[in-house]
């Protein structure tokens, strides 16, 4: 090895020479280059999904009713670098463990927890109840409460009635479920309005946290209020559901000759005829819009069989009085 001494301001340091560890002797070989294609770059998306979400602050979330929503949600939730608790009424200790969450068979020790964000992701029928059996005093006082139904005035209306108004409230509407929404998020909308967020930059910045975590999934991001999403869903959300249940009524089966179209019908009934009931009649009983579009989607029906009926009636009376409607037909021309 060679060593040389090099001057610095007011020391001496040892510098080792670039080639002392090659022999004189031995021939420089160059050091092998690696050249995996699968590591990971700075532009890969998976290296840039991971920069995002750690630039989303860490929640600890709380998640009320643990069904199939609920579930689907702390996946994700728990892939996003949050913390989730839950609590429901059905024991789902061992499903909780599986996704790395905790659960509490008691909602007390829930609130014990003091989550920072409260989810509820009860049915539409149950949130009532539920939230008038709920102990708000044991969370913090600052508490941000949610919901993911997909009716939204009923649930703010219910949230401003019985919450202390120290509790901030952002209702949520993310418009896929477990089926449509198992493989990605991306570009799947999710409707949201800030109902109560304190003026706290703290309170300010955990809503932005939990709606930066679904943007970063890759939702498409709808502000609006909980009025406009009832009136716009009972036109497309509850017709969706309506038609759906009626295809899977009639159980329809598929032929050798099913055309893309019937595969689309069939794909509408996978998504809506398996949802519980209860769901479904939320959408109607709690949206106020929805007996209207029900009206609407009978007229429009008996229209189209009107429609049907009229020509073959038509048909019939030209096959039964052919010559005389000529006759006359002809009298009406001159």
């Amino acid at each position: 090895m060679s060593l040389r001494a090099v001057r610095g301001t007011g020391m001496i340091r040892l510098s080792v020479s670039r080639h002392a560890t090659r022999s004189r002797s031995q021939p420089y070989r160059k050091q092998p280059q690696v050249r995996a294609i699968d590591a990971a770059q700075s532009f890969d998306s998976e290296s840039k999904q991971s920069e995002n979400l750690h630039r989303c602050k860490s929640l600890k979330i709380g998640v009320v009713g643990f069904g199939n929503f609920g579930q689907f949600l702390t996946k994700r939730f728990i892939y996003g670098g949050h913390t989730v608790i839950a609590t429901s009424r059905t024991d789902y200790s061992d499903e909780a463990v599986g996704l790395g969450a905790t659960f509490f068979g008691d909602v007390h020790d829930f609130c014990e927890e003091h989550p920072d964000v409260v989810i509820f992701c009860t049915s539409i029928l149950s949130l009532e109840s539920t939230m008038y059996n709920f102990p708000f005093q044991r969370l913090k006082r600052n508490t941000l409460f949610c919901d993911v139904l997909s009716v939204k005035s009923f649930p703010k209306q219910l949230f401003q009635q019985i919450l202390p108004s120290h509790f901030d409230i952002l209702c949520l509407h993310p418009m896929f479920g477990p089926d449509s929404g198992k493989d990605s998020w991306q570009d799947l909308p999710l409707v949201y309005d800030k109902v109560r967020i304190g003026v706290d930059d703290s309170r300010a910045e955990r809503c932005a946290s939990l709606l930066r975590f679904f943007e970063l999934q890759g939702c498409r991001m709808v502000e609006m209020s909980c009025e406009e999403h009832d009136r716009q869903a009972a036109s497309s959300q509850f017709i969706t559901h309506t038609v759906g249940r009626m295809l899977g009524t009639m159980e329809l089966a598929e032929t050798t000759i099913s055309t893309k179209g019937f595969d689309s019908l069939m794909s509408l009934v996978d998504n809506t005829y398996h949802d519980s009931f209860d769901l479904y009649y939320g959408l109607f009983i709690y949206n106020e819009n929805a007996s209207a579009e029900l009206a609407r989607l009978e007229l429009a029906f008996d229209q189209v069989k009107g429609q049907l009926f009229g020509r073959l009636h038509e048909l019939i009376r030209r096959e039964h009085f052919g010559e005389q409607i000529k006759g006359a037909d002809a009298r009406n021309l001159k």
